[in-house]
């Protein structure tokens, strides 16, 4: 393995980690393009890790990124420290790599996005999360792609 970052073998999933609701995005095979899932329950943390192994090792995902949620001027509140030890449980009930991504926007470019597709007001709720994480997994995909060096 070398050192610089690059697209892990196995898939990325994202989370959006809310106190109700959990929004989950999961890579595709080739870690191209992210695709939002079913939100979970956020309420029991216990809960919450053992789905997420179990979806860890039922697609194969072998990175989980979770979002932190910084304030505009970057700074880490509470929410942020919720974020980052449940990052450590994650990790330690599934043993694959947990990383921290600023999810800063994300929601409000879910929100924008499911306006724009035409989702009805009451139903983009049950949406949100997943598309946000999906926001913050396709940006993360993104900025790992293996750059190709075909001469232009």
């Amino acid at each position: 393995m070398g050192s610089s970052p690059q697209h892990p073998r196995g898939r990325v999933a994202a989370i959006d980690l809310g106190k109700a609701r959990v929004g989950i995005a999961v890579s595709d095979e080739l870690n191209l393009l992210a695709h939002p899932r079913p939100a979970l329950e956020g309420r029991s943390l216990k809960r919450l890790v053992a789905q997420l192994a179990e979806l860890a090792d039922e697609d194969s995902i072998v990175r989980f990124l979770v979002g932190l949620p910084l304030s505009m001027s970057g700074e880490a509140g509470v929410a942020a420290q919720r974020a980052m030890r449940f990052c450590q449980k994650l990790a330690d009930a599934t043993g694959r790599e947990v990383e921290l991504v600023d999810e800063r926007l994300t929601t409000v470019q879910a929100s924008r996005a499911l306006e724009e597709a035409g989702v009805a007001k009451r139903e983009r709720q049950a949406h949100i999360d997943g598309a946000a994480a999906a926001i913050m997994l396709q940006r993360w995909l993104d900025e790992h792609r293996p750059k190709t060096d075909n001469g232009s």
